[in-house]
């Protein structure tokens, strides 16, 4: 029987991704880069040796491996690489590929990080460290309030056209992780804001949020560059800084606000997954520790009664 490498079948893989799930370029992207360490690491072997054993082989390299910048890799990129793994196992066992079981593959256990929002006063104050006099001013607003309002991912927020937004119903579609498509409601003053900086837009570019350096781009029809992650992420940093807000504020932060100040007042958890775009509810479930009215009315009501 003929030899099937790793290599090949990884290939076969990502094209399945693409082809039959329409997956994401990044996600593909992300699949090939964490399985070509396996192909790598097993020097291409067939795929009949890929065992249990080459498995946690594997798995203790990836825990000794060290970036460029001489850094461990974190558990959740060492579980990103096995969930890869085991997703590729799956695709084989569905080909009827002879393969490793992918219910063999288990996760590392993962402690999360503590969740870091703001209170109502601070995005009062990280908002009004905005200068709004000039356009640029009104575009930071404008980001910041939806980031806030809608509880995007930064990605999400970048991506935007401008004809994708119904300011008079305040309501939109973003299409998020795993190209799933979920509504976003904002607020009116959100609204407002954004409707103040559109105002001041006078070029015909379809990004609802671009840069001032007066940088062109030829793929947008010789209008202004779209407003970037990362320049997103910078601006956040900057106005929280301004603000004097001690903690480490990013677009995330704003997104864990929204999702921390739903729950506190009264929303259920199952809406707030829909409205995150949380595929499990177990990665809403992070917010309930810091949000639950009933813990603290426990608290409130038989917490050192006794003093005078």
């Amino acid at each position: 029987m003929a030899e099937l490498h790793l290599s090949e079948l990884v290939t076969d893989f990502l094209e399945h991704l693409e082809i039959e799930q329409n997956r994401s370029q990044k996600t593909i992207s992300n699949y090939d880069h964490y399985l070509q360490r396996l192909v790598e690491f097993s020097d291409d072997c067939d795929i009949a040796k890929l065992d249990a054993e080459m498995v946690r082989q594997w798995r203790l390299h990836l825990n000794r491996l060290r970036d460029n910048q001489g850094q461990e890799l974190t558990k959740t990129t060492q579980n990103y690489h096995l969930i890869a793994l085991r997703s590729f196992l799956r695709y084989l066992a569905k080909r009827d590929i002879k393969a490793l079981d992918s219910a063999k593959i288990e996760l590392a256990k993962v402690v999360r990080p503590q969740v870091t929002f703001l209170e109502t006063g601070e995005v009062e104050r990280l908002l009004g460290a905005i200068d709004t006099s000039n356009p640029a001013g009104l575009r930071d607003r404008a980001v910041v309030e939806l980031l806030f309002s809608g509880g995007l991912r930064v990605s999400e927020l970048a991506g935007l056209n401008r004809d994708q937004l119904n300011l008079e119903r305040r309501e939109f579609m973003v299409r998020g992780k795993g190209q799933k498509d979920r509504p976003i409601f904002i607020s009116d003053q959100a609204a407002g804001w954004i409707g103040r900086y559109l105002d001041t837009r006078e070029d015909t570019g379809r990004p609802l949020f671009i840069h001032y350096s007066g940088s062109q781009n030829d793929d947008e029809g010789g209008m202004y560059q779209r407003l970037t992650v990362r320049s997103v992420q910078r601006l956040v940093k900057r106005y929280a800084k301004a603000a004097g807000i001690i903690k480490d504020v990013t677009p995330h932060t704003l997104r864990h606000s929204f999702a921390t100040d739903l729950l506190v007042n009264g929303a259920d958890l199952r809406s707030v997954q829909g409205l995150l775009g949380h595929a499990n509810i177990a990665t809403t479930q992070i917010y309930t520790h810091i949000t639950d009215p009933q813990l603290k009315s426990v608290h409130d009501r038989f917490h050192r009664k006794n003093e005078s």
